[in-house]
């Protein structure tokens, strides 16, 4: 099942996507929030989907802003150099265990929103990354048996990040992270039921038609189930918070030169099933 969220920034309403058609499912219930996931919210849109009686309200795609498929996360978990090969070019040695570093959460926006490059910078990038959308509360889970049964579903998002920041100014990587704009997400997520196996996605990322990464997610060094599992021991995950997997190699930082972003550049990130998210990188004004 897909899961999208449609409407102006923040007054968006659930859609659900079947049979490539959008039915607006606002009067079955509020959004795809905490207590969607925690309440019967999925046995609702389950059970009228069944019964072929969605509602009336189709809604034309193509007419209307697609939103980020949940609302702003309490928390957007982000984990580092989880690909063998973006490890390589970023020159560090294989981690041991997830990287993990925090985002922030209203930097969240829809998979067509314009990126805003922060005023000054010179180093912002690109990361198409498997999103995962946390179903259950979370703590201390025993196994990555309970992890992925916590996980709601998937989605593709693009990590943008401001490399000077992240790198050159203190070495806190959630100051390259957190820019407004920098996580769009959707176009909608793809129920964990739908994707059996979350380790055999292709991911592609272009800039101004230029493939710039291409990459599957069998190539993780920390699968979505381990993610979601390490976690656990050492935050609450709540439904309805965002991890982002990791990127795999060809951001513009790895490349010689680097090839960082400029406004008017058009990047377009796609991984399979989940499908495709375009921006247009504009600049920022204070």
């Amino acid at each position: 099942m897909k899961l999208a969220r449609v409407g102006p920034p923040g007054a968006e309403r659930p859609v659900v996507i079947d049979d490539d058609a959008a039915y607006d499912v606002s009067h079955l219930i509020v959004d795809y929030d905490r207590r969607f996931w925690n309440a019967d919210g999925m046995d609702r849109i389950r059970f009228a989907l069944g019964r072929h009686d969605l509602g009336p309200a189709e809604v034309d795609l193509a007419t209307v802003r697609t939103g980020p498929p949940v609302p702003v996360p309490q928390k957007l978990i982000c984990i580092g150099l989880n690909y063998e090969d973006h490890v390589r070019e970023s020159g560090v040695d294989t981690p041991a265990e997830p990287v993990v570093f925090l985002k922030a959460p209203n930097s969240v926006v829809g998979p067509n929103d314009d990126v805003m490059i922060p005023p000054g910078s010179k180093k912002t990038d690109y990361e198409v990354e498997l999103a995962i959308v946390v179903a259950a509360t979370c703590r201390y889970l025993p196994d990555e048996a309970a992890a992925q049964c916590a996980i709601a579903g998937y989605a593709i998002s693009n990590d943008v990040s401001e490399r000077e920041y992240q790198l050159e100014r203190g070495g806190q990587w959630v100051k390259g992270k957190s820019a407004e704009t920098f996580n769009p997400l959707g176009p909608y997520v793809m129920t964990a039921d739908e994707v059996p196996d979350p380790q055999s996605l292709d991911l592609e990322l272009k800039v101004n038609g230029e493939v710039r990464q291409r990459s599957n997610t069998s190539r993780m060094i920390f699968s979505p189930a381990h993610i979601v599992w390490y976690l656990s021991q050492f935050m609450v995950l709540e439904p309805g918070d965002v991890i982002n997997t990791g990127t795999p190699f060809g951001v513009g930082l790895g490349m010689d030169p680097p090839r960082y972003l400029a406004p008017g550049d058009v990047i377009e990130a796609s991984i399979s099933d989940l499908g495709t998210q375009r921006q247009t990188c504009k600049q920022a004004t204070p």
